[in-house]
């Protein structure tokens, strides 16, 4: 009886792709289809890198901005004209305000009815004079010390407000310089309404 072979043949295999087989347009569209998706992606992600590094940039730009600066500034319209005023009240208390003049013109018509009943030159010198120049005195006094007074204030404004902020520099000195104003016409002030600056002449015995 003749054997039966029981090797089974293998099946023919498949052949493989040759690379250098050319694509169908299909093959071909799809191929530069997905090419195209991983530029557009790789695009988005360098984008999108260079874009959280402009924000950290930034971020670190406004960090040694506040250091730079570590206290805010503050100024305002009410300080800045508070500070203009006291300097100008102090100016014009040194030179004489209108207001000193017409009470010293006053004092000296009241003066010139006065000194008619005078026995001596010197009651008719303080009645003419001597009322009047004191009155100018006093009256420019105020005025220093009105100015003195606001421009303190105006200095000491922000201490009693947030902690960390100051004046600019120019309501600052207008203030200082209204501070030395006032307290000059207030020094000068007093030493004339007390004679010891320009005290009134003394008559010939």
């Amino acid at each position: 009886m003749p054997r039966m072979d029981t090797t089974k043949t293998s099946a023919p295999l498949a052949p493989e792709a040759d690379p250098a087989e050319p694509q169908t347009p299909a093959q071909a569209d799809k191929a530069d289809t997905t090419k195209a998706e991983a530029d557009v992606s790789t695009a988005d992600v360098d984008a999108a890198a260079r874009v959280d590094a402009e924000a950290d940039d930034l971020d670190e730009l406004d960090d040694l901005d506040l250091l730079d600066e570590p206290e805010e500034r503050v100024g305002g319209v009410g300080a800045a004209a508070s500070a203009v005023v006291a300097a100008g009240l102090g100016l014009v208390a040194l030179s004489g305000t209108w207001v000193s003049r017409v009470i010293a013109e006053r004092q000296t018509l009241i003066g010139q009815i006065e000194s008619v009943n005078a026995t001596s030159t010197e009651e008719k010198i303080a009645a003419l004079y001597g009322d009047a120049w004191h009155l100018t005195a006093l009256v420019n006094g105020v005025v220093s010390t009105l100015a003195l007074l606001l421009a303190v204030f105006v200095l000491a404004r922000p201490a009693f407000g947030a902690p960390g902020r100051v004046l600019p520099t120019w309501i600052r000195s207008v203030a200082w310089a209204a501070v030395a104003l006032g307290s000059l016409g207030i020094l000068l002030s007093g030493l004339m309404y007390f004679d010891l600056l320009l005290p009134l002449p003394k008559a010939a015995g």
